[in-house]
């Protein structure tokens, strides 16, 4: 239906006065400031949330206080419920959703989430869910983005381009970081930075980190300024690390499919409920750092207060020897993959990229704390605690720009590009043998639904080869005769008549040519049987349904075929596949995707 009122009135207007690439501009800043916003009301319901949690009671992480061992359960809880009864849908799965929507929906997201993710990942993470706000706001920038391209009716193109700024503008909004925030849709959304797609999603970005300055200050996730210099002596020591947090990585990404996995596996929601957020709790109670999003630990961490990783728990007597720490600082590496998995799992609402910096973090300092205790003297352990947060950002997210530039940007650590790009190159380079994709891409490229930066591979790879297929042949089946076939060439606008047995297997072709010359030939129409025109086709001329088009692309180019009869696994007929329509789907999926 078409837009009513103002609304039809603005549509008109725009249409006739504004072309779609300078529309994008202004909406690609109207984008940002809304995604920017939404990044702020986040971290302020979060803010007030987390400190009602508090009023209600003595209710932070103390040694003997077990009540800190409900405090998850209510969250996940009350998260379930308005999920259930307020959204009474499925609330989508953060950023997944958005690359399956980028891949296979026309970038096209659903209006509620516009505002649900950053709802229930309020509930959960107020109450102590080991989860990030990253991933929920950029899901809820995406959404804005999308939605305000369907509102205007643009091109699928201009959509995608409008979701990409609102992903951006969401993190810029969140670290105030536009560039590492560019880098995050280049890398973690596959977009292409083009000179199409550069200025909006530079305004957009810009637009929404001077909307979180204007409303929040300077302030950001976690603050800390780089002091010292990086030392060229140091390099081989950020290379282990590099190796450690791809180890560290690794565990993550496999730690969370198993927990994640077991809780699917529980059939009763309530049970699963229960167990999830009494486990989660219990952990929190033994581990206090593992509480909420768990940037005030690594901010302390990064101050070289190691000694606040005992405060409040059952064994804060341990504090002060270096081993202690180091072997806490493991245990809290092993455990954060098993707190966020039970989280999300249980039914909590949240993203794995804050955990991945947290987890790097730890990892930085733990590896900074081993080589210092084993006598190779560490310079800075707070810069082998960031540099660890690109690695592992890089590993599990596989954005090594955007996790360089991310940590670079937040904390004036441009001195430390060397380490940080070294340190990400020496992850990268060890996870990708064993994950060739992100935590998000991962699960959708083996579904056979990411779209990636080889347009090709992606096009054959996503186009639904069941809609390509042309089903308006007149068949004829074996035993008939030449009048059967006239019959059937008077009934079609097609040259080719697929020939079926009776069970509806197939069996050959006729082709209209080789029939020309006897058409007119009454006298035979009664004793020319079908079998003495048909063509039987090799397995060249055959596509099976199981085959994917990238293979029927093949059978195209080698043969130079116009037309491959299509059959299932069982040789029952199908349809016909065309070069000419195949490879216009072809065109029209390079034309939508592209972003030149």
């Amino acid at each position: 239906m078409p837009p009513m009122g103002l609304y039809k009135s603005i549509y008109k207007w725009r249409l006739h006065h504004l072309s779609e690439p300078v529309l994008l501009v202004i909406l690609s800043v109207v984008v940002g400031l809304l995604s920017g916003l939404a990044a702020v009301a986040l971290k302020t319901l979060v803010h007030y949330a987390g400190q009602m949690v508090q009023r209600f009671g003595s209710l932070w992480p103390v040694s003997g206080n077990l009540v800190v061992i409900v405090l998850p359960l209510i969250g996940i809880v009350l998260t379930v419920l308005f999920v259930r009864y307020a959204v009474k849908g499925d609330i989508g799965h953060g950023l997944p959703s958005v690359l399956l929507a980028i891949s296979r929906n026309h970038s096209e997201l659903p209006a509620k989430n516009m505002y649900t993710s950053l709802i229930a990942s309020t509930l959960t993470v107020a109450f102590g869910g080991s989860v990030g706000l990253e991933a929920p706001i950029a899901s809820t920038g995406s959404a804005i983005g999308s939605n305000v391209g369907r509102w205007l009716r643009l091109s699928p193109k201009s959509v995608r381009l409008l979701l990409g700024c609102g992903a951006a503008g969401a993190i810029a909004g969140i670290f105030k970081a536009p560039f590492a925030a560019i880098l995050f849709v280049v890398e973690v959304f596959l977009f292409d930075l083009t000179a199409t797609t550069a200025l909006p999603l530079l305004l957009s970005s810009l637009t929404a980190a001077t909307v979180a300055y204007f409303l929040m200050g300077t302030g950001v996730q976690f603050s800390f300024t780089v002091n010292s210099p990086f030392a060229l002596s140091q390099l081989p020591y950020y290379i282990i690390l590099g190796v450690f947090c791809a180890f560290t990585s690794l565990y993550f990404l496999r730690t969370t499919d198993w927990v994640e996995g077991l809780f699917r596996a529980i059939r009763k929601p309530y049970v699963r409920i229960l167990t999830g957020g009494l486990l989660l709790g219990a952990l929190i109670y033994l581990f206090p750092p593992l509480f909420g999003e768990g940037y005030s630990m690594l901010t302390r961490l990064l101050n070289g207060d190691s000694s606040s990783l005992f405060t409040n728990t059952v064994y804060h007597s341990w504090q002060g020897s270096a081993w202690a720490t180091l072997a806490l600082l493991f245990v809290l590496i092993l455990l954060k993959a098993v707190a966020t998995a039970t989280t999300i799992g249980a039914g909590g609402v949240g993203g794995t990229f804050g955990p991945s910096l947290i987890l790097g973090g730890l990892s930085g300092y733990f590896v900074a704390m081993l080589l210092n205790q084993l006598g190779l003297p560490v310079q800075d352990t707070a810069n082998f605690a960031l540099v660890g947060m690109a690695a592992v950002m890089t590993g599990v997210m596989h954005a090594p720009f955007m996790a360089t530039f991310l940590i670079a940007d937040i904390t004036g650590g441009y001195g430390l590009l060397v380490p940080l790009l070294t340190a990400s190159a020496v992850t990268y380079l060890c996870v990708s043998p064993f994950e060739k994709h992100s935590i998000y891409a991962r699960k959708l490229a083996e579904q056979g639904n990411l779209l990636t930066h080889d347009k090709d591979a992606s096009a054959w790879h996503l186009l639904d080869m069941d809609s390509l297929i042309e089903t308006n042949f007149v068949i004829v089946r074996e035993g008939d005769h030449l009048r059967d076939v006239v019959d059937a060439i008077q009934n079609s606008r097609r040259n080719l008549f697929p020939v079926l047995s009776y069970d509806d297997k197939f069996l050959g072709v006729i082709v209209l040519d080789d029939v020309r010359t006897i058409i007119f030939k009454t006298e035979l129409y009664d004793t020319c049987r079908v079998e003495d025109l048909m063509h039987p086709l090799s397995e060249g001329d055959l596509v099976r349904s199981s085959d994917s088009l990238a293979d029927v692309v093949d059978k195209f180019r080698v043969g130079e075929r116009y037309n491959l009869v299509v059959v299932d696994d069982e040789n029952n007929y199908l349809g016909f596949l065309s070069r000419a329509n195949t490879f216009s789907a072809y065109r029209r999926f390079i034309s939508d995707t592209s972003d030149e």
